[in-house]
């Protein structure tokens, strides 16, 4: 049972309490005793408002519900004049531009993949850190972006084939990215610099340079043999590594070693979607992970090898000029933060009646406390040159959701002594009614904005529940070819554009969800450039390397510019709900929908519950690995909710489909020794019970949110095992 310190009229749990003042306060120059007192004030007033704004999201459902049972084969007019009619559809707002001050250029500026990784796992959260810089040779040969068949398969040693043709690939990049005068990086056999230039000669005697001098950025060693080439392309550096006496060096007349990318420009440590935090000591161990982050001095130790490895942040990177004067480059990803939403509560702090208090106003300050040690001077890891600390919000649904956050950011930095718009926003594009008035969610933080994002899956679930009395929905599958997202993803870029976030902010699209299939991910996401975003979440280290190329290939500030005149109010089409007026689907695609959901809700949940994981590599009923999260659980859950409600299947079927993939991902699971089986005791799985409730229950949920379901029966869970330890 937690203990708690009292603090006026709240109650701080004791963890919280000792980490604050022992960890987080010192070396701020914060006053403890005003820290805890105006905290308390904050919490206050926010909750009331927090709590009015959830009162809302609840009457505006209820009314869309009911207006729908009512107007069945009601006209758009008709549901948009309703829609405005109770404030769910607010006015276009005239003409503005966002005007954020102090925005690193990695937001602003560059474009380039962006990593999302679970601020509770350390080593993880250092590895995305880290990946700033990523090995070109290492991503090509690990992955299928080399086509693994016959020679080029992968074996248990290295194999020069398939090397080989990794190194083809590399210098295929170079002749793109960096293109000679004469001949191609193919024939170098000695890379060098001279007066200021990169000299390039070749076997026969003959010398040539790059077509555009430009591009070289710098070097390390000596100009006449240097150990490294830096370049830049369409604003991203890369390096061309010399070793001779290196394995791969050896075999290449240059001595290249390797091609080293920068590759992961942004990161978001997430303490929301990706981490299953339901008390105060999980609560406690994100914190601390962040503000080890923004101090620099977290690690991460694990055996490879029988031998201990420590992650650390990588320091930064140092060169010469072409013209020999030193300078440095960041060695790791600039990173944000994602808080949690509005919507749920934590233990961590109680109020005057014992009532939990709101989770995200706590995130929001003492994730912020934890980023004051990351805008000195002095730390050697700092994060933001500009001195700005940069968190996402994700979940709010509307105008005065996005207000509130404003409001509550300012009363932040006045807490913590910062200057105004210090806290910089950015705007998850993920729920209908935020879709639907986007321009106007920008307005009320157009001062702190520097990101907006679409994500497919939590607006999906939002679609599918806000719609709910409508008719049943199409297949999860056919989801991505429907008129409302296509309009959707582009009403993203286009009102981000018309409010001024090109050369001050992020554009962004969504996850690539399958860290295994590279080749595919090679093929497809280069459409998101094309679609004129600036960014593109990335699952792995090794993703965003190879996503990095895109950015060589597309110049996304030519995309955007050409995008700007174009049409940017689709709410016509953004209200086209997926819904199929007369079913024909067979009992046998009925069956595969059923169980293709609830396999994937059983696979997500059962590590979520048992084991604490928020996000993980989960199998799917054709054993892809996907990346899952409460977002993914989100559309599934709410999804089979839909079918039952309008009676496509039934309760029967999909119980019989629960047991019979529990079965499917115990097997697939069998290698885990820290897995609890549960498809020999549904009973008394606790997992098994909570992919229950997520679809049964899954209409009676808030905005159709997992959350609720799954922190009371984690907890649960937790005081199972405690228990039985």
């Amino acid at each position: 049972m937690a203990s708690y310190t009292k603090i006026g009229e709240l109650q701080i749990s004791d963890i919280l309490y000792d980490f604050v003042n022992k960890e987080a306060i010192p070396g701020t120059g914060l006053n403890q005793e005003k820290f805890w007192i105006d905290f308390e004030k904050l919490v206050k007033e926010f909750t009331r408002e927090n709590e009015k704004l959830l009162a809302v999201r609840e009457s505006l459902q209820q009314s869309i519900n009911s207006w729908h049972q009512e107007n069945k084969n009601a006209e758009l007019k008709e549901y948009k004049t309703f829609l405005e009619k109770i404030g769910y559809l607010e006015t276009e707002p005239t003409a503005f531009e966002i005007a954020p001050k102090s925005v690193d250029e990695e937001v602003a500026i560059k474009s380039g993949p962006q990593l999302v990784v679970p601020v509770d796992n350390a080593r993880f959260a250092l590895n995305a850190a880290n990946a700033r810089w990523g090995s070109l040779y290492d991503a090509l040969y690990g992955t299928n972006t080399i086509a693994e068949e016959g020679e080029t398969r992968r074996t248990k040693g290295y194999n020069s084939f398939r090397g080989n043709k990794v190194i083809e690939y590399g210098k295929s990049f170079l002749n793109h990215s960096a293109p000679l005068k004469h001949s191609s990086h193919e024939e170098v056999s000695k890379y060098s610099i001279e007066k200021g230039k990169l000299k390039v000669l070749f076997s026969n005697g003959v010398t040539t340079g790059l077509q555009e001098e430009n591009k070289l950025a710098g070097y390390t060693g000596e100009a006449a043999n240097p150990t490294a080439i830096l370049l830049q392309n369409n604003n991203l550096y890369f390096e061309i590594q010399i070793d001779h006496q290196h394995p791969v060096g050896k075999t290449d007349r240059a001595g290249v070693k390797d091609i080293l990318i920068e590759s992961a420009l942004t990161t978001i440590m997430d303490c929301e979607d990706s981490v299953a935090a339901v008390d105060a000591e999980d609560k406690v161990a994100v914190y601390r992970n962040w503000l080890g982050l923004m101090k620099g001095n977290l690690e991460a130790s694990f055996t490879k090898d029988n031998k201990t490895v420590t992650r650390r942040l990588n320091p930064d990177r140092f060169y010469l000029s072409p013209q020999g004067e030193s300078f440095s480059l960041k060695g790791r990803s600039l990173m944000f933060v994602r808080n949690v939403g509005h919507l749920m509560k934590s233990d961590t702090v109680l109020d005057q009646d014992g009532q939990e208090v709101p989770e995200g106003i706590l995130d929001a300050v003492f994730t912020s406390l934890a980023a004051i040690h990351s805008l000195s001077d002095e730390n050697e890891f700092q994060n933001s040159s500009q001195k700005s600390v940069y968190i996402v919000k994700p979940k709010m649904h509307g105008p005065k959701e996005v207000a509130f956050s404003n409001k509550l950011f300012d009363r932040v930095e006045d807490l913590l002594g910062l200057a105004r718009h210090t806290l910089k926003i950015g705007v998850m594009d993920e729920e209908r009614r935020t879709s639907l008035n986007l321009r106007a969610c920008i307005l009320e933080v157009k001062d702190r904005v520097v990101f907006i994002n679409t994500g497919f899956l939590d607006r999906t679930g939002d679609e599918i529940h806000t719609s709910m009395e409508v008719g049943p929905m199409i297949r999860k599958g056919d989801m991505k070819a429907a008129e409302w997202l296509k309009a959707y993803e582009k009403s993203n870029v286009l009102n981000g554009l018309a409010s001024g976030l090109k050369g001050r902010a992020q554009i962004g699209k969504g996850m690539w969800a399958m860290p295994d299939l590279m080749a595919e991910m090679m093929e497809e996401k280069i459409g998101h450039l094309h679609a004129g975003a600036n960014t593109a979440w990335v699952p792995s280290p090794t993703a965003a390397t190879l996503h990095a190329l895109h950015y060589h290939k597309v110049d996304v500030d030519k995309v955007q510019r050409e995008l700007l005149n174009e049409k940017n109010l689709l709410r016509d089409e953004i209200l086209s709900i997926p819904v199929v007026n007369i079913p024909e689907w067979s009992p046998e695609e009925v069956q595969q929908e059923i169980e293709n959901n609830v396999q994937g809700i059983l696979g997500y949940v059962v590590r979520w519950i048992d084991q604490g994981i928020g996000c993980s590599k989960v199998q799917d009923i054709n054993n892809t690995g996907l990346m899952e999260d409460r977002a993914t659980l989100r559309i599934s859950s709410q999804h089979l909710a839909n079918w039952l409600h309008h009676g496509i299947c039934s309760e029967e079927q999909v119980w019989e489909a629960l047991k019979k993939m529990a079965k499917v991902v115990d097997t697939q699971n069998d290698g885990d020794p820290d897995y609890h089986a549960i498809g020999d005791g549904y009973d008394s799985s606790i997992a098994f019970q909570t992919a229950c409730d997520l679809i049964f229950k899954g209409q009676e949920q808030p905005s159709g949110y997992t959350e609720p379901i799954l922190h009371r029966r984690r907890k649960e869970a937790k005081s199972k095992f405690a228990l039985s330890n």
